[in-house]
């Protein structure tokens, strides 16, 4: 983990901040909108050059962990998702579409440092990776018809534009670069390293321009944090004691059942916020609730990790 992964959050709460300090400036408020898109294509482009692809095959050679989470993260998570926005969000429909596009979306890069942290498998959460990218993009757009379709924010001709722009086709480069690479592992090794830290500042500058474009709505909605924070620490404490029953349940090894939860526990917040930003400019509460959820996201994985530790220590024990 290097040093903007450690202050992830920290990162984007600055980004925030700075954001709004700017949007004071008329000229820099008018303007900042026009810089999300391509920051958010050249964020996702790296991120999915980041993806190991080839590793796909794998997660097919342990069936029963594949299929475990899959249902997981995208059977029983949409509809827990939703039950807890109905209950806890349904009186506000641009933050209840931002918690259900939050925790859709498994997470396919950080998540491996808290297995490891955690003593998880972090070869199988690695093989699992791609597949939860492939599945979260294709049915995304699918979860937010289902769950928000009557809301009357959604326009389906502009989300699936939305989508093509911001995430088909930054992955078909990256499948493209790939490519080009695929016999020259050293080049695209020493690519990758030296591209790493720009997803991170990408989204960082990302969020500078929306904030400042409309810093002012987080402002006037302050009261929005408290009422996320709720239904987040439910939909990690709950999903945390699920993902740890069905392993055991299914009869899991201990490194499976940690990587399990985490997998089925961390989202994937860049790539809801890219498609917020763009499939919905005017409703930026809907992005302010992907903002919110990974400033309390990372400090819950790092104290589910410290659990998980614990736990695992004592059954060896």
């Amino acid at each position: 983990m290097n040093l903007l992964e450690k202050l992830y959050t920290l990162i984007i709460f600055l980004a925030v901040i700075i954001g709004i300090g700017l949007g004071q400036a008329e000229m820099i408020k008018i303007n900042a909108e026009s810089f999300i898109v391509p920051l958010l294509i050249g964020m996702l482009y790296i991120t999915f050059l980041q993806i190991p692809f080839e590793e796909i095959k794998k997660a097919f050679k342990n069936i029963k962990f594949t299929y475990t989470s899959g249902l997981i993260n995208f059977v029983w998570t949409p509809l827990f998702a939703w039950l807890l926005s109905f209950l806890f969000l349904g009186d506000n429909a641009a933050l209840s579409i931002g918690f259900i596009m939050l925790m859709v979306t498994p997470c396919t890069d950080w998540y491996l440092i808290f297995t490891g942290i955690a003593k998880g498998n972090v070869a199988l959460s690695t093989a699992i990776l791609p597949l939860n990218l492939i599945l979260q993009v294709i049915l995304l757009p699918i979860f937010l018809l289902i769950f928000g379709g009557t809301t009357g924010i959604i326009e389906l001709s502009f989300l699936v534009e939305s989508i093509f722009v911001v995430l088909f086709i930054p992955f078909v480069l990256a499948f493209l670069t790939k490519m080009v690479l695929r016999n020259k592992e050293q080049l695209r090794e020493n690519l990758l390293e030296k591209l790493s830290i720009f997803p991170i500042l990408f989204l960082s500058f990302a969020i500078v321009a929306m904030f400042a474009s409309q810093g002012q709505l987080l402002l006037e909605n302050l009261v929005i944090m408290w009422q996320m924070t709720i239904p987040i620490l439910l939909f990690f404490i709950i999903n945390f004691i699920v993902s740890q029953k069905v392993g055991q349940w299914m009869k899991f090894p201990t490194a499976d059942t940690t990587s399990l939860s985490l997998t089925t526990l961390a989202r994937n917040s860049p790539i809801a916020l890219a498609i917020a930003m763009t499939a919905f400019p005017d409703q930026p509460l809907i992005a302010l609730a992907l903002v919110i959820g990974p400033l309390l996201e990372l400090p819950i994985l790092a104290v589910i990790t410290q659990v998980l530790l614990f736990m695992n220590k004592n059954k060896r024990m």
